[in-house]
């Protein structure tokens, strides 16, 4: 694996295929003579040379490894960006009130359209490579392999654009072939259908995991379909559109909830994937390269090189917090909302996991977080083996994972049957057994009405993906973004009150602090902090018993409930999704300069 990274930095750094080159102008790529393009895809190793700049494009502080992944799909009713609205910074994306001028809105861009450039140009050449003319058939299949892999990407990166975005420019071949790089928007539909056409091409030419002979961060066919069947979601559901400025359902539904169904059910025919039985080990293997045993994450943003063009700050920027004097520092700088952790029933052991409610002090002791600072626990640097202040840690982002199959097939069934099917239902089933594990009889029962059991994905999609940064997009093609803030707000203001089912909920928690063993699992090292429990309950009820009006002797007190304020609510500077507006902010605005680049284009959504 280590080899195989190195081989990736290696390669991209002998890329002669450039790309963006000013950010002036987003699509100003350098000419490349015929002769130069030619030679770049004469064999098989300089194509792949070639591949690998393109998957570069996915990785880093301005793709996966930071911006797109962290910073971008905040907040929804899940997590959000720490500390105070600030309109050009993270905060101003995760609160709604994102400025024009925000630099955060920049890069990504800039480098999701480097990317399509860079997977143009591989594209374009390797049908009229010389392989493809008169190449061995093993040469050629290789070739097949590497043209479906740049398909695949260069999807990726238009969906990226249009999920944050909305319409932007449609650029399809390398930009020296254009006569204007001045480009106008392109419908989204548009462009969603030209890129489903694709995939469905990617996928004949790219083999099944067992063929691949590769890990999960390069491309297989699962991850094709996979892709494909996300994007025909949100290629069926709802988006905000320009004229007129609505959250408009997409035309053709049941197209596309036809193609999710057939490309998730080809996947969980073949059989190459599955869900692993323990939950916790699917994201402890990406913070050491390696697969689950499952083969549950289909595909993997990969992170390597300690740099901020290759590597990732996940772990480090987001997951559990470790005290600046700890022998793990990081930030915890996504937070759980409050009301999260009580989605969640106490029986279900993605909780401890999702919502880190634990942090590590100074001297390396677990100790509780307060009610309003829980972080997303997927992600742990005391995880890794980096210890010290560093931030890149190479810990891998899990773009697509086998459980999203499973409610992507059960959603489109539902869809295109009126009613869930059999199948449906125990599709939903796999992933909701495996979070009671030993607790089944809690798991409750899954509707089979259409209604009930769409209700019941939409649930189960907030507990199985939280800190995955699938949330607030799910909510925005259902169009339920402005419904789910709106509960939460409400939520939110019953938990400040403790009323409803927020009535019973400690005002306050009683810990000592307990030395940090990293190799125990998630909830045996919140487990092993010394909790008080009241005489008469048990520690799994702690969360859900009103607590003492005294701190008891030898404990230290935590702010649980009442670290919910008036201000965590709706204050201008740290109040939750505070400056969001239905049919206006469901998109972000295109950053001033890339506007000021291209007289073609113009802002939309009111911005």
């Amino acid at each position: 694996m280590k080899k195989h990274r190195l081989l990736i930095a290696i390669l991209s750094c002998t890329l002669t295929l450039s790309t963006v080159t000013s950010c002036d102008n987003f699509l100003d790529a350098e000419n490349i003579s015929n002769s130069n393009e030619e030679q770049q895809f004469d064999s098989t190793a300089d194509t792949f040379t070639a591949l690998i700049g393109v998957y570069n494009q996915v990785i880093g502080d301005d793709g996966y490894g930071q911006r797109i992944s962290l910073y971008f799909p905040q907040s929804a009713d899940d997590f959000k960006t720490s500390g105070d609205y600030n309109c050009n910074d993270r905060r101003g994306l995760s609160t709604y009130g994102a400025c024009t001028s925000n630099p955060d809105l920049n890069k990504p861009f800039l480098k999701l359209y480097s990317g399509i450039e860079r997977a143009n140009l591989v594209i374009k050449n390797i049908p009229l490579s010389k392989v493809m003319q008169s190449g061995s058939e093993a040469d050629k299949k290789l070739m097949n392999r590497y043209l479906g892999e740049a398909y695949t990407l260069r999807a990726l990166f238009y969906f990226d654009l249009i999920k944050n975005w909305g319409d932007v420019p449609m650029q399809m071949v390398p930009s020296s072939d254009l006569e204007s790089v001045y480009l106008p928007k392109t419908d989204r539909d548009v462009i969603y259908d030209k890129i489903i056409a694709d995939l469905e091409t990617a996928s004949n030419l790219v083999p099944w995991r067992s063929e691949a002979n590769s890990s999960n961060t390069r491309i297989t066919k699962a991850a094709v379909k996979g892709l494909r069947a996300r994007i025909a979601l949100a290629r069926a559901g709802y988006s905000l559109r320009r004229e007129p400025r609505i959250m408009a359902k997409g035309s053709n539904s049941q197209t596309y909830y036809q193609i999710a169904y057939d490309e998730c059910k080809s996947i969980i025919t073949e059989g190459q994937h599955g869900l692993n039985g323990n939950f916790e080990a699917t994201f402890r293997a990406l913070h050491d390269n390696t697969e689950d045993a499952a083969h549950e994450v289909i595909f993997a943003v990969g992170a390597f090189g300690g740099n901020a063009a290759t590597d990732s700050k996940i772990g480090y920027y987001n997951g559990m917090r470790h005290g600046d004097g700890s022998n793990w520092k990081s930030s915890g700088g996504i937070n759980a909302i409050a009301t999260y952790f009580y989605e969640f029933s106490k029986y279900d052991v993605r909780r401890d996991i999702t919502v880190a409610s634990m942090q590590i002090n100074d001297a390396n002791q677990a100790i509780l977080a307060t009610g309003a600072v829980c972080t997303d626990g997927k992600f742990r640097k005391s995880w890794t083996s980096v210890t010290g202040t560093a931030q890149q840690l190479a810990i891998d982002w899990p773009l697509l994972r086998y459980s999203d199959i499973l409610l992507m097939f059960a959603e489109a069934d539902n869809e295109l049957n009126g009613s869930p099917s059999a199948e449906a239902v125990n599709a939903v089933k796999q992933v909701r057994d495996r979070a009671y594990v030993g607790n089944l009889g809690q798991a409750g029962t899954i509707p089979t009405d259409k209604t009930g059991f769409f209700n019941y994905i939409v649930k189960e999609r907030l507990l199985e993906f939280g800190g995955e940064g699938l949330r607030k997009y799910d909510l925005i093609r259902w169009n339920l973004l402005a419904t789910k803030i709106a509960e939460t707000k409400q939520k939110l203001t019953d938990l400040l009150n403790g009323t409803g089912q927020y009535s019973t909920v400690p005002s306050y928690l009683y810990y000592k602090a307990s030395p940090y063993d990293r190799t125990k699992t998630a909830q045996a090292a919140l487990q092993a902090i010394d909790i008080y429990v009241q005489p008469g309950t048990t520690r799994e009820d702690v969360y859900y018993t009103p607590s003492v009006t005294s701190t008891p002797a030898g404990y230290t007190r935590v702010n649980w409930r009442v670290a919910v304020t008036a201000d965590y609510i709706s204050s201008p500077l740290k109040g939750y999704a505070q400056y969001f507006e239905a049919n206006r902010k469901e998109l972000f605005p295109i950053y001033d300069d890339i506007i000021l680049s291209n007289y073609n284009l113009k802002q939309d959504y009111g911005y």
